[in-house]
């Protein structure tokens, strides 16, 4: 199985490990200086606007809060979609029968904690969170699983991996249909010439990365004035890249390993400083007990391992997949916990889905409670993991 994976695999799940546990030391900062005295300023330096205007032709104002989700963040759904490219052609989900149980274990990842916030928050001005639960943080994930350090077999390490580049796919496709606003098919149609056009010069073998980055950024604005959210440009990009052969000649590889550590270490922690820093006040259980947030706690914490195992027993039990043998449903189980850690991606369809503050602030409690919870139990459960529990297969 160590054979099977590829350098940029393994090097990307080391970075993935690091990155969750400074994310944690981020949420605390984040949590910790806005409920102080400085808590006023803390926020509000988030929204300090930074640009440029050239006389009355051109005003360009972001606040740095838009910067990093409108901006930055691009570049982080870029590195997913170029990890999401090379499983696709050599890595583990370039395999039918590898790729199923992962597959399978996503798609009731995502199905069963929306359906429960759906059931929850069906005909309310919340019904629009369903897509909050179903998302995966890949860095906190594995920075569980690195904590556990050789108790976790490596063939689990493998199927989270996997399950989450999955999902986070799911999630990209969930916030090109649903979470749209403003739209504008002529932008979208400017967009998608560009992404065409580099689709041609990629069928060209032209794999100088300056020529696909420069269209990319100009992509990206046509994006975020199309209405559709800019993000996904980054997405389109990583797939307009050539791959080539995916060796470290390939200009897929090279712009991987220059993304991993600047997204890792830079882009993700500045997300996490800007998104977490919500105020615990005084009415936070009323704000728990709403049907919004009993739908995101109920979806990450118990629809998600709820939907990975189910749907992963059913996939092995009908022959469309097989456990890896050193894996038990113990593993599979606290595996599924583990995809309760929403975080990073469930904040970000958070702030696409509302725009009520009040409801992005509980909404955001929620994914803190739900995630930690999640990723406690999940942690326990691996942890005792020394001894098959029952394999799928002889129940």
């Amino acid at each position: 199985m160590i054979n099977r994976l590829t350098k940029l695999f393994i090097e990307f799940f080391e970075t993935e490990q690091a990155s969750g546990i400074i994310l944690i030391f981020c949420m605390m900062i984040s949590l910790v200086m806005a409920n102080s005295f400085l808590g006023n300023a803390y926020l509000e330096f988030w929204h300090t606007k930074i640009g440029f205007e050239i006389g009355n032709l051109l005003s360009l104002r972001f606040s740095l809060e838009h910067v990093i989700n409108e901006g930055l963040m691009v570049i982080f759904f870029l590195l997913i979609g170029l990890e999401i490219e090379r499983e696709l052609y050599i890595g583990e989900l370039s395999n039918l029968q590898n790729a199923t149980l992962p597959f399978c274990a996503a798609l009731g990842g995502m199905a069963v904690p929306a359906l429960i916030h759906f059931m929850l928050n069906h005909g309310t001005e919340t019904q629009a969170g369903m897509g909050i639960p179903m998302a995966t943080d890949i860095a906190f994930a594995l920075g569980v699983l690195a904590l556990l350090g050789s108790k976790v077999p490596l063939s689990l390490k493998i199927f989270l991996a996997a399950l989450a580049i999955i999902d986070d796919l799911g999630s990209i496709v969930v916030i090109a249909l649903f979470y749209s606003r403003d739209f504008s098919l002529l932008y979208l149609v400017l967009a998608s010439a560009i992404f065409a056009g580099m689709l041609v010069l990629n069928r060209l073998h032209v794999h100088r990365l300056l020529f696909y980055l420069i269209p990319g950024f100009i992509m990206w604005y046509c994006m975020l004035k199309s209405g559709v959210h800019a993000t996904i440009a980054g997405v389109l990009l990583a797939f307009a890249v050539p791959f080539a052969g995916g060796d470290e000649k390939s200009p897929s590889y090279k712009l991987q390993h220059f993304l991993h550590k600047p997204v890792a270490f830079i882009i993700m922690p500045l997300f996490a400083l800007a998104n977490t820093g919500v105020v615990l006040g005084g009415n936070l259980i009323e704000n728990l007990s709403t049907s919004n947030s009993l739908g995101i706690m109920a979806g990450l914490l118990l629809g998600k391992p709820l939907g990975i195992v189910l749907f992963s027993v059913l996939a092995i039990k009908l022959g469309l997949s097989k456990l890896p043998s050193d894996l038990f449903l113990g593993h599979i189980i606290g595996a599924g916990f583990l995809g309760g850690i929403g975080f990073t991606m469930s904040i970000f369809i958070t702030l696409l889905a509302f725009s009520n503050n009040e409801i992005i602030q509980s909404s955001k409690i929620s994914i803190l409670v739900g995630s930690f919870f999640a990723g406690t139990i999940g942690f326990f459960i691996l942890k005792r993991q020394k001894a098959p529990v029952l394999n799928p297969e002889r129940a």
